[in-house]
């Protein structure tokens, strides 16, 4: 078995600046979108993130850059790269997910985003956990200024 964590953070963009909001691979409506070259999703970057510790091949950075130059600003995208390198009998078995933010609420939106997360992944959704906090607004994050992402990620990875 192997543990890895991830993480990830992005401000929002300034109001009116039109780019979608997307967590978890869906569409959250009523909050601009997160600043970044890709669509910042910051659930999906710090699950790749995650997966690239259990694989120990980065893909954001370098290898992100190069699919955002050629177009690709789907942060699906990037997921699937980083699954393409585990081998292929690993197993996902757990994820656990920890979002900071004042906006916007979450807790509407977390079984769509267990189910989105659960399709990309070839899990259960039941084997997704997702927790949101405002951090009592100790950081820029719950203060309304942006998302941050923690993910702990378990699989069972076959020995050498």
């Amino acid at each position: 078995m192997k543990v890895a964590i991830g993480q990830d953070s992005h401000r929002f963009e300034p109001e009116g600046s039109g780019k979608k909001l997307v967590l978890g691979g869906i569409t959250i409506d009523g909050c601009p979108g997160l600043e970044g070259n890709s669509d910042a999703d910051v659930v999906l970057h710090a699950l790749t993130n995650a997966v690239s510790g259990i694989t120990c091949v980065n893909i954001l950075g370098e290898v992100a850059d190069r699919m955002c130059r050629k177009g690709i600003t789907d942060s699906r995208a990037y997921l699937r790269e980083a699954l393409r390198h585990m081998k292929k009998e690993a197993r996902i078995l757990h994820v656990s997910i920890s979002i900071e933010a004042l906006r916007p609420k979450l807790s509407p939106h977390i079984e769509r985003m267990r189910t989105s997360l659960a399709g990309l992944l070839d899990i259960e959704p039941g084997s997704i956990g997702i927790t949101a906090t405002t951090g009592e607004g100790l950081t820029e994050f719950g203060k309304g200024n942006g998302i941050f992402c923690t993910v702990i990620l378990t699989a069972d990875v076959p020995a050498k």
